[in-house]
């Protein structure tokens, strides 16, 4: 006899694995349309998932793209949420010169520094 897959709510799955902090918000990513199940939209937080689904979401600044590995019975904590899932995007690499430009990791500039990069510096004032 074939046992039936097990599914949960997209909304209740989002919230056991720890990507929204309330069910609500999960609700409301879902309802708002952004919520794509194997590449299909739905904007429904009723709509059933199981193992082996493919879920791609926003969160925060940068979009996920996820496989449910296992449907969960409780929001643990971290380590237990992150085997719930899989993590299909690649990680995107955290480039600290860009974000500070002229930082070398060598701590606060010292006056000299300051001077040479002023935003004065150069024919002065005549």
């Amino acid at each position: 006899m074939d046992e039936a897959q097990a599914t949960i709510r997209i909304d209740k799955w989002l919230w056991y694995a720890r990507f929204f902090k309330t069910r609500s918000l999960c609700a409301k990513v879902v309802t708002g349309g952004h919520m794509r199940v194997n590449s299909e939209k739905t904007s429904k937080a009723s709509h059933s998932v199981g193992a082996g689904d493919v879920l791609t979401f926003p969160q925060a600044k940068s979009v996920r793209v996820i496989r449910i590995l296992a449907t969960g019975s409780r929001r643990g904590p971290a380590p237990e949420a992150q085997t719930l899932y899989e993590d299909l995007a690649p990680p995107e690499p955290k480039n600290t010169a860009a974000q500070n430009p002229g930082f070398e990791g060598k701590g606060r500039p010292t006056k000299k520094d300051r001077r040479v990069r002023g935003p004065f510096r150069g024919d002065g004032l005549a």
